[in-house]
């Protein structure tokens, strides 16, 4: 592999695109864990992809726990980020809302599992924000996302 094909590999550049994305973590920052501190992009289309909850496709909360609706909610994130021309890989940043973060918290390994199983290990700018409560009452954890997709031909 070359240096530009490394180069191409670590920042999301391709050859058949101007687009590029450089996960920046300074040193001064400490090292982060299931995130990146900042992330910049140049060319492609910017895709804001609304919170999505655990709803399925009855519009029904599914899961019972901090656990299954964060798997809900992140994968209905990635269909509309796939229904928009986009794979994981391209989400820039992410904010997770959350209703009780002492359980959150008390999961996270099995979070970052779920994590891992659906997107693997690229971590975008994210937030996580406590919350009162949700639209859906019976919703625990919501997920909204920004990602940044190659310029259509």
């Amino acid at each position: 592999m070359t240096r530009e094909d490394e180069d191409r590999a670590r920042t999301g550049a391709s050859e058949e695109s101007s687009m590029s994305i450089e996960y920046v973590n300074p040193a001064d920052l400490g090292k982060p864990s299931g995130f990146t501190h900042a992330v910049a992009v140049r060319g492609g289309r910017t895709v804001y992809l609304a919170g999505q909850t655990a709803l399925d496709a009855e519009n029904r909360i599914a899961g019972a726990d901090v656990v299954a609706q964060f798997e809900r909610a992140l994968g209905n994130l990635l269909t509309a980020l796939t229904g928009s021309g986009g794979r994981p890989e391209h989400l820039v940043q992410l904010t997770v809302y959350i209703v009780d973060m002492d359980d959150y918290r008390a999961h996270a390994r099995e979070i970052g599992k779920v994590w891992r199983s659906l997107i693997g290990a690229h971590y975008p700018a994210m937030a996580g924000i406590g919350v009162a409560r949700l639209w859906d009452a019976e919703a625990l954890v919501e997920v909204q996302g920004v990602a940044v997709v190659a310029d259509e031909a």
